[in-house]
């Protein structure tokens, strides 16, 4: 008998029997037919023990008074059921009474998880919870079930395969259950061989260079590679696509790709067959489809010509290209599709690149979401996309890369939602995560030049929400005390003029930590403005006021007692058991800087670069004369196949020199060289000329560069944190008339020479933390002079940290 049939009958003698007794499972409902009715005179609940009656009734959809059929019962069980608090359910007559007799559910009375340490305790409860795993709970089997073997998979995509997941539960008095789950963990599975056959023209080695997936080797414990994933796999199978289509064979195809796990379950075997095919020519490249844009801006942008080897990345490169040219136009979805036809015969290949431009598009709205405490005219100054205007690609990533340049912004999405019954238009919605706009406290920071330093500063780059920076520095530190005051107006007019105002006091009683006496006592006021030249591109001019009083005793160094005895206004006087001799001077300096910057982050960046060029000097007549000079550049490159490492590179070069009555620079506005920020590896400060003391003097000319690997961090810390390994190298020279003489007191030159470079090699770590940004660095000098008895060495310093700057 099937079992519509069944329900059938079994509704129909329910309803028909007005004595009997007659149970309705959920089971016996498959389809029900019209059958005879009776009306409810009373509704009375079995069964329960902790749900309430009020609770049944609630979901029950049958009242006193109804008038019953196989569908409505039907109806009933399938809403009771729908609650998940019933293990079962009846519906039964007796004369005018419904009977709803249910079978509860059990709870968990207590959930253990034993045997996980890949994931953690927390994590896996957190999960389970959200399932409905979890003491007080209403215990499903099925649920459990799915359990076991979503933990299953987890592991699976952790590389364990032997795991064993035991998750049961156990009755206990009370309708109750304890839930345990026993894992199981077993060893990683690790590849230990990747295999590709079929290959002729380029050996395994070549082939699986740029593989993500790898044999375990020495960097295995931090990449990973070794561990199979199969989104990995199949990346590594499109790498080896690429490689041949790069090179020619358009026909390449990978035939099969096999996966074996040893009989351990800790030991897997890859192999991957492939058919190379031909190596092809470009006979002809044809441009078609609908030309919105002239046809030759387009083929300005093809990047493969008649005659050249096959390459897929070129073509590719040159969809890409045409299809940003047709974005600026306003044709932000237009497609351009490459169609190859081969001739195996002549074992060339027409490729004809097919034009689809679509709809030209307009942003109907700019939204931003997301942040709460920056005003919204903040975001819309950056916008290089503008409401009204045709969609631009190029715009909106720019605007993307702009917002997410503010200081106070952690991460920026955008997406372009096309607005409902309107192909023409779209919304643009960045999404933004606000980070630190500032900070507001005081601590106790350590910098190797100026050891402890006491410093409270209220920083906020985002005052009232305006996207100024409003900063109040007091520092006190072994040597130096400053109480700087600065605001900084990004935008006083709508073209983008910023304007920076500072007041500030210096005193400084070292210009290092192992200086000769040497102090110096400072007033500062200043303006400076802003310009954009162009996108990447901005002028600054500004000027200061300085009030500066020099002092030194006749214990210090020659050259300290030289300098402010011939320039600026000299006294001398008596200071206990010590006579001071010093100078007093003011000047007017004049700025003049150039800037490019094409970074996609201020902290932290992985992509562009920055270029500064700047310019100081007082006019003559002044108290002191001198002019300064620097050139600093960095650039951030991302090399194929270690997209996952970028590289930076850059350097700096510094010169400065005094004219007319002066007779050298100012000692504290000399170059020094030397520790975090210019070569690692040394004492900070102590590269180049040292005075008659052997101190450190700085000098007038300095070049410093680094180069860096960047290594890849985990998602959640690519935004504070970095590792890097470093090359740094430099020196610093005195091109000037000032003398210096070795231990032995005979003449010593410090010109620049090429072989004075010195050079370090080392692994670097930043932390952007709540006080600011935290260096760390530990460093190997490869080059690098020791000291004899009538000459002075590099003094070596490998582990070097700094803590407590403000941002």
């Amino acid at each position: 008998m099937s079992r519509s049939l069944a329900a059938y009958l079994l509704a129909c003698a329910l309803l028909a029997n007005p004595f009997g007794a007659g149970p309705l499972r959920a089971q016996d409902i498959s389809s029900a037919a019209p059958s005879a009715q009776f009306v409810v005179g009373e509704i009375r609940i079995e069964g329960l023990q902790r749900i309430s009656e009020g609770t049944v009734f609630n979901y029950l959809p049958i009242n006193i008074g109804d008038a019953l059929d196989s569908r409505r019962l039907a109806e009933g069980i399938r809403a009771l059921y729908g609650t998940g608090f019933f293990k079962d359910v009846e519906l039964r007559r007796d004369g005018g009474v419904l009977i709803v007799a249910v079978l509860e559910r059990p709870t968990i009375e207590s959930f253990e998880v034993k045997g996980n340490k890949d994931i953690k305790t927390e994590d896996l409860e957190r999960s389970l919870r959200n399932v409905g795993l979890s003491s007080g709970k209403t215990f499903d089997q099925s649920v459990l079930d799915e359990v076991r073997q979503y933990l299953t998979e987890q592991y699976f995509s952790r590389g364990k395969y032997a795991v064993k997941v035991d998750a049961r539960a156990d009755e206990v008095p009370g309708n109750k259950v304890k839930v345990a789950i026993n894992i199981t963990e077993g060893k990683r599975a690790r590849i230990q061989q990747i295999n590709i056959t079929g290959n002729h023209a380029f050996t395994d080695e070549e082939l699986l260079k740029p593989f993500e997936l790898n044999t375990p080797n020495w960097l295995s414990w931090y990449k990973q590679d070794d561990r199979y994933a199969k989104e990995a796999l199949s990346g590594d199978i499109e790498k080896l696509r690429s490689y041949y289509m790069d090179r020619g064979y358009a026909d390449f195809a990978v035939s099969s790709s096999q996966v074996a796990i040893g009989p351990e379950k800790d030991e897997i075997y890859i192999t991957l067959n492939v058919h190379e095919g031909e190596v092809y020519r470009i006979s002809q490249v044809r441009l078609s489809g609908e030309m919105v844009v002239p046809e030759s801006e387009l083929r300005r942008l093809v990047m493969i010509q008649a005659g050249d080897l096959y390459s897929l990345r070129r073509v590719t490169q040159s969809t890409e290209a045409m299809t940003l040219r047709l974005g600026l136009d306003g044709y932000a979805f237009a497609k351009v599709d490459a169609v190859p036809q081969i001739d195996p015969n002549t074992k060339q290949l027409s490729l004809a690149l097919v034009v689809d431009p679509g709809h030209r598009v307009y942003v109907r709205r700019i939204n931003f979401n997301g942040a709460t405490s920056v005003n919204d005219v903040v975001f819309r100054r950056e916008m290089r996309q503008l409401e009204g205007s045709c969609l631009s690609n190029a715009a909106v990533e720019r605007s993307k890369q702009r917002i997410q340049r503010l200081p106070f912004i952690q991460k920026v999405d955008v997406e372009t939602t096309p607005v409902p019954g309107t192909p023409d238009l779209v919304d643009v919605d960045f999404k933004i995560e606000e980070g630190l706009p500032g900070q507001f406290g005081g601590g106790i920071g350590y910098s190797e030049s100026q050891s402890f330093i006491l410093n409270g500063n209220i920083v906020h780059s985002n005052f009232l929400g305006t996207g100024e920076r409003v900063a109040l520095e007091l520092n006190s530190g072994s040597y130096t005390k400053s109480y700087d005051l600065s605001h900084t107006n990004p935008f006083v007019t709508l073209d983008g003029i910023g304007r920076t105002t500072n007041l500030a006091y210096r005193k400084v009683t070292q210009l290092t930590s192992d200086s000769s006496d040497f102090s110096t006592e400072t007033w500062l006021t200043g303006m400076d403005f802003s310009f954009p030249l162009s996108e990447y591109q901005s002028l600054r001019l500004g000027s200061s006021w300085q009030s500066v009083e020099l002092a030194t005793t006749i214990y210090s160094s020659q050259q300290f007692q030289d300098w402010v005895q011939a320039n600026g206004s000299p006294y001398e006087k008596e200071s206990g058991a010590y006579e001071i001799l010093g100078t007093e001077y003011q000047v007017f300096e004049l700025n003049l800087g150039w800037g490019y910057d094409s970074r996609d982050r201020l902290l932290f960046p992985t992509r562009g670069a920055i270029h500064q060029l700047s310019l100081s000097a007082t006019p003559p007549g002044s108290d002191i004369e001198y002019y300064l000079a620097s050139y600093n550049f960095k650039q951030f490159i991302q090399l194929p196949y270690l997209s996952w490492m970028p590289l930076s590179f850059g350097s700096r070069i510094s010169y400065g020199a005094a004219f007319g009555d002066t007779t050298a620079l100012p000692p504290q506005r000399n170059f020094f060289v030397g520790g975090p920020g210019t070569v690692r590896g040394f004492e900070e400060s102590h590269l180049g000329p040292r005075d008659s003391l052997g101190n450190p003097y700085g000098g007038d000319f300095a070049i410093t560069g680094q180069i860096e690997a960047i290594l890849p961090m985990p998602e959640k810390f690519k935004n504070s944190a970095r590792i890097s390994l470093f090359y740094d190298f430099g020196q610093v020279a005195y091109l000037g008339d000032t003398q210096f003489t070795d231990k032995g007191g005979f003449p010593l030159e410090y010109d620049f020479d090429w072989n004075h470079f010195r050079t370090s090699v080392g692994v670097g770590v930043e932390w952007l933390a709540p006080l600011g940004l935290f260096r760390f660095s530990y460093a190997v000098p490869l080059t690098f002079r020791r000291g004899t008895e009538l000459t002075y060495g590099d003094e070596l310093k490998g582990f070097q940290f700094s803590i407590g700057n403000a941002f």
